[in-house]
């Protein structure tokens, strides 16, 4: 069986924007897949390509593991370096973001002084923000970490403010603030974040610039050799088209010492021991060692790590390339946003210069209010039943209506976040908004959760 690799050969439809899209996805056709920014999803075609390297892998598992996979995975690394605008020898795969985050920050020797620490807005992914806590607990005596709170709708300036202003408090409290970890785009609620200036701030104070861009390739443009992060992680599922789960992990050349193992530690470890450690049963490494610890971590179906290149070129011919893909999308979130605001009374969530909003995600509040005790008539929650509302209101969206919304309580308000993305349309969007109407109206009647279990 001879290899499988990107046939320059194949041709993709160029397809429209919208429902005629529908065509290369394998959605149920009675699901409206309004929340494409939490698990991504990967075209037909490519899913084939990545079932294909499969095959060959189960036919001859030896040949494909120890000579044809490496290969296979410096051409998808190459076509990674070229769209991020970095050199190869940065880029490395991981699982997703989250493992991106940890491997970081699990690699990092902290000063035994006991000053260093981590800094994290409140608005942090969720896993990411345990992973801080968990470093922190492990190295309990020489890393904390430290919050910086944001209170939305704020500018850039705002962000930027709130961020130098808690580098000076972790300063006065004679502590060094080691590394910062913020997103390019937040996850709940999904905003833009200034993270290029962010990581320009870190550059002249000496702090470490940890990017979590889960929401990045494939969403917003990027130029890692002009934002220049210390690290920096972005999962390919979510917007490039890659199957699940694929991310980018870059680390510059001048950082590559501080990343001493992937995680799991695996045969591309070079201990510091005299004795050099245990044999390595691989063939010779191609590549530095860098990029040698992440080619192989254990015996993992790692096949969609190989269909990079193939994801980028159907968004080229069918889709007519990443800005095109990016322009659509953002403008459908952002229209799409305003649409269901508008029916509902309410609003998005946004700043004056509409910074946050220049992504493919929007926050529009619902008609929902809280109190300490339910009002009859309106749309009010107990206080108390926030969390079992939230969840139930996602519960009847699936059941009922065949779709999922992230709903979350946030700032003491219900929103509800959307995205933008190639196969849906404003339509789409109107849709929803009849949805969000009727199902906040029945949260507000009395019995709500007893009686819609």
């Amino acid at each position: 069986m001879g290899e499988v690799s990107l046939d320059e050969k194949t041709k993709y439809e160029r397809t429209p924007f919208g429902k005629d899209m529908l065509k290369h996805f394998s959605f149920d056709p009675a699901w409206r897949n309004l929340n494409h920014g939490s698990w991504g999803v990967s075209p037909r075609a490519i899913r084939d390509k990545q079932r294909a390297y499969q095959d060959e892998c189960d036919a001859r598992p030896d040949s494909f593991i120890r000579y044809t996979y490496p290969k296979l995975l410096d051409e998808s690394r190459a076509a990674m370096a070229k769209l991020l605008n970095a050199p190869i020898e940065s880029i490395v795969y991981v699982s997703n973001a989250t493992m991106g985050i940890n491997t970081v920050l699990r690699n990092i020797s902290w000063h035994d002084d006991g000053r260093d620490e981590i800094l994290y807005f409140n608005t942090i992914y969720g896993a990411c923000g345990k992973t801080i806590e968990c470093v922190a607990e492990i190295n309990r005596y020489t890393v904390q970490p430290r919050e910086m709170r944001l209170t939305y709708p704020l500018s850039d300036a705002d962000v930027v403010k709130v961020f130098k202003e808690t580098i000076r408090a972790s300063r006065a409290a004679r502590k060094f603030p080691r590394v910062a970890v913020f997103d390019t785009v937040s996850a709940l609620p999904g905003l833009r974040v200034p993270f290029e200036q962010l990581t320009k701030i870190c550059k002249e104070e000496g702090i470490l610039s940890l990017i979590d861009g889960a929401h990045g390739v494939g969403h917003i443009p990027l130029d890692l050799s002009a934002i220049d992060p210390d690290f920096f992680v972005s999962n390919a599922h979510k917007w490039l088209f890659v199957p699940r789960g694929c991310a980018v992990l870059y680390v510059p050349v001048r950082n590559q010492g501080i990343i001493r193992s992937s995680l799991p530690t695996s045969h591309g470890f070079q201990p510091k021991t005299s004795g050099g450690g245990t044999p390595n049963p691989l063939p010779p490494a191609r590549n530095g060692e860098f990029v040698n610890n992440f080619e192989f971590v254990g015996t993992i179906d790692n096949a969609n790590f190989l269909v990079v290149p193939d994801a980028i070129k159907w968004r080229e011919e069918v889709c007519g390339g990443e800005t095109a893909i990016m322009e659509y999308n953002s403008n459908l979130a952002q229209e799409g946003g305003k649409a269901v605001a508008k029916y509902l009374g309410t609003k998005i969530l946004d700043n004056d210069e509409h910074t946050l909003t220049d992504c493919n995600l929007v926050n529009v509040l619902l008609p929902l209010e809280v109190s300490e005790t339910a009002i009859p008539g309106t749309n009010t929650v107990k206080s108390a039943d926030v969390s079992e509302t939230t969840l139930r209101l996602q519960k009847i969206l699936v059941e009922e209506h065949n779709t999922f919304i992230a709903i979350f309580f946030f700032q003491g308000q219900w929103w509800a976040r959307l995205s933008g993305q190639v196969y849906l349309d404003i339509t789409d969007f109107e849709w929803v908004a009849e949805r969000f109407k009727e199902i906040c109206e029945r949260a507000g009647k009395q019995g709500f959760l007893k009686t819609e279990k």
